[in-house]
Order: C-alpha cells, then sequence, then structure tokens
C-alpha cells in the first residue's frame, strides 16, 4: 500500500518525526523511497508507537542494505546482528555514553544505526544528535581549506581494548579486545555519497589522531574540532517510549546516550547497516 509520510522536524536543523507507516509490514517502493529522502535529509528519522519484534526490525532495516554484525560486541544468540543494549539499575557506566559516530574504526562505517525502545526509565535516557554538516557548513573558509585532505586515524582501542571505557558496562558482553588496537584512516572531512554534501568525520569515542600531524598539534586541532562539532546549535534530542524507533544516518551524525537515570533499567534493540569507505 502506497502511503504518504507525514515528515515533522524535530529542530531547526535535523531530525523528523514520521507518522503514517507500520514498520511491521513491508514498505513499498514509492513509501520506501519517500522515508529514505527524508532520511538524508533531516538524517534522524523517528517513529514512534511500533510493535517490533527483533525479525521484524531486522527486516525493517534490510530495505536500505545489508545487516552488520558488530565486532566487539556480543549480539542475541539467535540473531548475531541484534544488540541488546542494556543498562542496569547499579550500572556507573553506560553504553554509548559520549559523543560518537558508529564503528568509524571498521574500513567500511556503518551507513545507519536502527534502535527499537524496549524498556525505558519513566524519564531520562534520552539520545542527542549532532549534525556534522551543519559542523562543517559553520568553520571558516580558512580552516575548510586547512582540513581538506587531512586524514584521521581511528580505533576501537579506547573503548575495546583491555579496559577500555565499553568494557565496563557490566549487562553488555565484549569480544576481540586483542584486536581492538588496529587502525583505519578516514578523511576528516567526508563527502556524503547520496546527497553530495560535506561534514566533518571526527569523533572523540574512535578517533586518535590526524596523520602528518605532530602529536601536540593532532590533539589541538582535534580538540577543538570535537567541541566544535557538537556545539547545542548543530543538535536535536529524542525522548524515548517502549514502541519508539529510530534510524540515524552515521555517515552524517554523532550522537550521545545520555545516563541520567540511576536506579532505573533501560533497554534498548538495535541493529545496524553495512555503509562504504567514506571519501
Amino acid at each position: 500500500m502506497t502511503t504518504t509520510l507525514d515528515v515533522t522536524p524535530l529542530s531547526g536543523v535535523l531530525g523528523a518525526e514520521l507518522r503514517g507507516v507500520d514498520l511491521a509490514e513491508p514498505m513499498s517502493a514509492e513509501t520506501l523511497a519517500e522515508f529514505r529522502q527524508a532520511f538524508v535529509e533531516h538524517h534522524v528519522i523517528v517513529v514512534r508507537d511500533q510493535d517490533l519484534t527483533a525479525e521484524q526490525q531486522m527486516a525493517f532495516a534490510r530495505q536500505f542494505g545489508e545487516l552488520d554484525t558488530h565486532p566487539f560486541v556480543e549480539g542475541q544468540a539467535a540473531h548475531p546482528e541484534v544488540l541488546d543494549v542494556i543498562t542496569e539499575p547499579d550500572d556507573r557506566v553506560n553504553f554509548g555514553g559520549g559523543w560518537h559516530t558508529d564503528v568509524t574504526f571498521l574500513e567500511e562505517p556503518d551507513l545507519g544505526s536502527v534502535l527499537y525502545a524496549v524498556d525505558v526509565p519513566p524519564v531520562g535516557g534520552d539520545t542527542l544528535f549532532a549534525d556534522q554538516h551543519a559542523a562543517y557548513d559553520a568553520l571558516s573558509p580558512t580552516m575548510k581549506s586547512m582540513l581538506d585532505g587531512l586524514v584521521g586515524i581511528h580505533s576501537a582501542g579506547p573503548q575495546y581494548a583491555p579496559g577500555g571505557t565499553s568494557t565496563k558496562s557490566k549487562s553488555m558482553r565484549t569480544k576481540n579486545a586483542d584486536v581492538a588496537e588496529r587502525r583505519v584512516e578516514h578523511p576528516v572531512v567526508r563527502t556524503h555519497p547520496e546527497s553530495g554534501r560535506r561534514s566533518l568525520y571526527v569523533n572523540g569515542a574512535f578517533t586518535i589522531g590526524i596523520e602528518g600531524l605532530h602529536r601536540d598539534e593532532s590533539a589541538a586541532l582535534l580538540r577543538f574540532l570535537l567541541a566544535h562539532a557538537v556545539q547545542e546549535r548543530f543538535t536535536c534530542r529524542v525522548r524515548w517510549a517502549p514502541g519508539t524507533l529510530a534510524m540515524w544516518d552515521n555517515r552524517s551524525v554523532q550522537h550521545y546516550a545520555l545516563h541520567d537515570y540511576g536506579g532505573h533499567r533501560r533497554h534498548m534493540r538495535r541493529v545496524t547497516i553495512k555503509g562504504d569507505r567514506p571519501r
């Protein structure tokens, strides 16, 4: 069945809430094209009041590409592509806390992530998103010129090597810590393969340096870029309820899962869609 989606922006810079679609059913070609257009334009799509099994969530995500399996976090036994992202009431750290772009330590980082709320605290646990196109556009011409051609060094080590931040989440089982220190290189400024827009492509979780700069030069430039990239004027905020699904474009946003709900449980279910090599 063909539908016309109701698209309501979440902020003046990114994010949109969609109505008029049941994600438990396959979308028609026309609706899928509408959804994809909204996804590329708004970068973060929120659809509420959905009733999805893990299989239905996977089927929805497969309409956008092949699913990925996280190299350092154990997925469901029946569906390795599905991560149960759980924070227990007594957890001191949460998975996804801190600004980051998912899996930039991969040669071909994921296109997007699809997160579904199973159980959320009565208040708190929102997710913040920052538009990296807007962050790049706000830079001076001189800074843009300086960044062109620079290459960032990315690694899973800070998060997934022994003692890494993400290994301290009691409810998430990590693996392959012995290879987490491997490094990959991506442009500091990438071009979106669908829209052609340019964006910053560094993040505090996985970008560990900039190729060709002295250590202090690299650290200083990264400090500036990481702070600039997540200024409030580039952000939107998603408040969760059971049955809420959000899909975001890892090619153009950073996100931050807030942990302001100590004493309560939060259970989200995540699948990711394979992407291409940043250029």
